[in-house]
């Protein structure tokens, strides 16, 4: 190990020039852009809950009169049947996602050296400076807004509120307010939504310290000032808002910087330490900028700081929301696939981590959105399949949760995994935290109540059928996209079923139980492989970037090595014969989340590569949905603390595993705090002489430890630290 430690944010010698090299900071509400630069800085704007109308229809497919003969059609060997199993509309997108506007500060010009710009993030602070100008930013967890302090000699500023971001709709209706208060100037700005009755309005408070503060509508004009500090929210709304009221609000709230940080570091710092990862990198590398590391892309010291990286853009895009597809920032308002929260694989990605990496804050996140939109998914069930309980829809804008994005193509409201894949990381953190949360016991007994109505076609043997059925997002080689018994679908039920019984011991668990045993196993195909759909005949389409099928290995505990390696193998052939199809970012790390459960390190380290190798990341160190740094998406960068803690610990209720995957060219390091599913925190270290654990349980159990060395039970009792040495390599 080496004596320094890793570096806990980033930086750069120059402003950024594109929005997505951008810093970011964010409380889980609003979030900020920040471009750091001295003559132009320029912070944009972003709230989870601006979505902008775009006329969409987001009833539900009236469908559950015909389900009954598209069943029969299935059953009998239509392989197209369910192509027009649609009430005729066509494709419709979620509201998109969208950014405010910028706060847009024009110095004068003057001396600029010594440039720096950084993100700390142990604060959640920006900042930029060179030759006595510096600006900080920070968006607070414990008042929800967005602080920026300018200082430097004599500053003289013309400041605004600016909505011309790319993509900005031409029909946007806009007015600007400048008001001079005692507390200082409040800025606002007020977009309203082409052919709507709904607007966004953003309130700025600025206080300026020393100089003249002279009013230049739609902005201000401060001139020897000292220092200025402003105060922002923006608001999605119908009607009119206050922004009088608005203001007095912003007034109310210290007016100093170090104050307002003290306040908010407190509930940040706490959440983001929780959590450390040190790979002995070179100390010299740990000082490089972001874009120099990326530019080294084996080197530890980029891992390291990617993995500081994601839990900290994890944690502040978590809060009222969980992460969308860009997280909580965008610079322009046509996000790619609407900026939505995409659940058929994007989104329990990018929280994987949330559990283990001690984030309960993001998952309590995820579960808001879940619990809000419940009542949209009985409107699901009913109206797609005339069943009890719930589905989840495969796309939402955070107001609608619906199923009423599909097509021919995608037929997505066929898709009755949802709510169990989204109701899972619900479960893991009730099991990570000795806790059985009472809405979540609710939901699952929904789901439960959906299989019960939905599962009463059975096969010729008298097992039960998932008919019609859906693999995100793939389609059999010779078949159309709904069919019969997608593996996926075959282990939610299975998970989701056995999962309520366990909440709800009683008559109910003995009833949903039964169904669960009714479900046809896993398929084993000609090619040795876990088939996608279990159904005979239907043929595996291998080069796709979605592994839905093996969900069963992740996040289900379904598949292991241990308890069935017979399938385990066959998964493991599965994932040796899929392809990479378009170079998704989620694909390859989907992928190596599945490798690591099947404990194959040199395919953890393979698909690690194609990420670090594919140019994949911003100066930012958010990502992109492709290499090239082509279209700006939280998925990598998200998703990356999940597969580096995979390689090291993986747990379940009744086992821990240690060092599974690592790959080999990380031989020493440090996993600190680490949390488990049966209650405790772990701290590992290792390196090519051997490994050493510290468990330090927060309830006594009794676990199955597997490592490299084989398998032993180990008796923990709450309290007591119980430390492990192990060999390694």
């Amino acid at each position: 190990m080496t004596g320094s430690a890793p570096v806990h944010g980033t930086w750069e010698p120059h402003p950024a020039l594109r929005w997505e090299d951008g810093f970011l900071s964010g409380n889980g509400h609003h979030g900020a852009l920040v471009f750091g630069d001295p003559d132009i800085e320029r912070v944009i704007v972003t709230h989870h809950t601006l979505v902008r109308p775009n006329g969409r229809d987001d009833r539900p497919p009236q469908l559950a009169a015909g389900l009954p003969a598209l069943q029969d059609r299935l059953l009998a060997g239509d392989t197209t049947a369910a192509e027009g199993f649609t009430d005729g509309r066509p494709l419709q997108w979620v509201q998109p996602f969208h950014p405010a506007f910028q706060v847009r500060l024009r110095r004068s010009q003057g001396d600029c050296h010594d440039y720096r710009r950084d993100v700390d993030f142990t604060t959640g602070v920006v900042r930029a400076s060179c030759a006595g100008w510096e600006s900080r930013v920070f968006v607070s967890r414990a008042d929800d807004v967005i602080v920026q302090q300018v200082t430097g000699p004599a500053l003289t500023l013309v400041i605004d509120l600016d909505h011309r971001l790319p993509g900005a709709p031409a029909g946007l209706g806009v007015g600007h307010g400048a008001v001079l208060t005692p507390e200082g100037a409040l800025l606002s700005l007020r977009a309203r939504y082409p052919d709507s009755d709904r607007a966004c309005t953003g309130v700025t408070l600025v206080v300026v310290t020393g100089g003249t503060t002279t009013l230049v509508p739609p902005g201000l004009h401060a001139a020897g000032a000292r220092s200025v500090l402003l105060l922002t929210r923006v608001h999605r709304h119908t009607g009119e808002l206050d922004v009088v009221q608005e203001g007095r609000a912003l007034s109310d709230l210290p007016h100093g910087f170090d104050e307002l940080l003290g306040r908010h570091v407190a509930l940040h710092r706490t959440a983001y330490q929780r959590v450390t990862l040190d790979l002995a990198a070179d100390p010299a590398e740990r000082a490089l900028p972001g874009t120099e590391l990326l530019r080294r892309p084996r080197s530890a010291a980029l891992l390291e700081r990617l993995f500081a990286a994601g839990r900290y853009h994890l944690l502040s895009a978590g809060g009222l929301f969980p992460p969308r597809l860009t997280g909580l920032w965008t610079g322009d308002w046509n996000t790619a696939w609407s900026g939505a929260f995409t659940n058929d694989a994007n989104l329990n990605l990018q929280t994987a981590s949330a559990a283990a990496a001690a984030l309960p804050e993001v998952t309590e996140a995820h579960a808001r959105l879940v619990h809000r939109q419940l009542p949209d998914w009985r409107d699901n069930a009913r109206a797609v399949f005339g069943a009890r309980g719930v589905v989840a829809p495969a796309h939402t804008d955070g107001e609608s949760g619906h199923a009423y994005h599909y097509s021919r193509e995608y037929p997505l409201h066929l898709w009755t995994a949802g709510a169990d894949w989204l109701l899972k990381p619900l479960v893991d953190h009730d099991e990570t935290h000795g806790t059985r949360d009472p809405r979540t016991a609710a939901a699952l007994a929904e789901v439960a109540l959906f299989y019960e109505d939905f599962l009463t076609r059975t096969d010729e043997n008298g097992q039960l059928v998932v008919v019609p059925s859906y693999s995100p997002e793939n389609r059999p080689a010779n078949a159309s996209w709904g069919t019969l018994n997608a593996a996926m679908d075959l282990s939610a039920a299975r998970h989701a079923l056995r999962t309520a019984a366990a909440y709800h011991p009683g008559p109910d668990a003995d009833r949903w139980n039964a169904l669960a045993d009714r479900l046809p196993p896993h398929r084993v195909n000609e090619d040795g492989a876990l088939a996608e759909w279990a159904w005979p005949g239907l043929e595996d389409s291998y080069d796709h970037r979605h592994l839905s099928h093996l969900y069963g290995v992740w996040p289900l505990d379904e598949i292991t090595p241990y308890d069935t390696p017979g399938l385990a193998a066959a998964a493991h052939r599965a994932l040796e014969l899929r392809g990479a199809e378009n170079d998704s970012a989620h694909g390859h790390l989907h992928h190596a989340l599945v490798a690591a459960r099947l404990r194959d390190a040199d395919r953890v380290a393979h698909t690690l590569g194609q990420v670090l190798d594919g140019d994949f990341f911003h100066a930012s160190l958010m990502s992109a949905h492709y290499p090239k740094r082509d279209v700006y998406n939280a998925d990598a960068a998200h998703t990356l603390p999940a597969v580096l803690i995979e390689t090291l610990v993986q747990s379940t209720p009744d086992r821990l595993v240690l060092l599974p995957a690592l790959p080999a060219a990380y031989p020493s390091g440090a996993l600190r705090g680490v949390r488990t599913r049966f209650g405790a925190g772990i701290d590992l270290t290792w390196s090519p002489e051997g490994a050493t654990a510290v468990i330090r349980p927060d309830r006594t159990h009794r676990v199955d430890l597997r490592t490299s060395s084989g398998s032993e039970s180990l008796h923990l009792v709450a309290g007591e630290d119980h430390v492990l040495t192990l060999r390694t390599w």
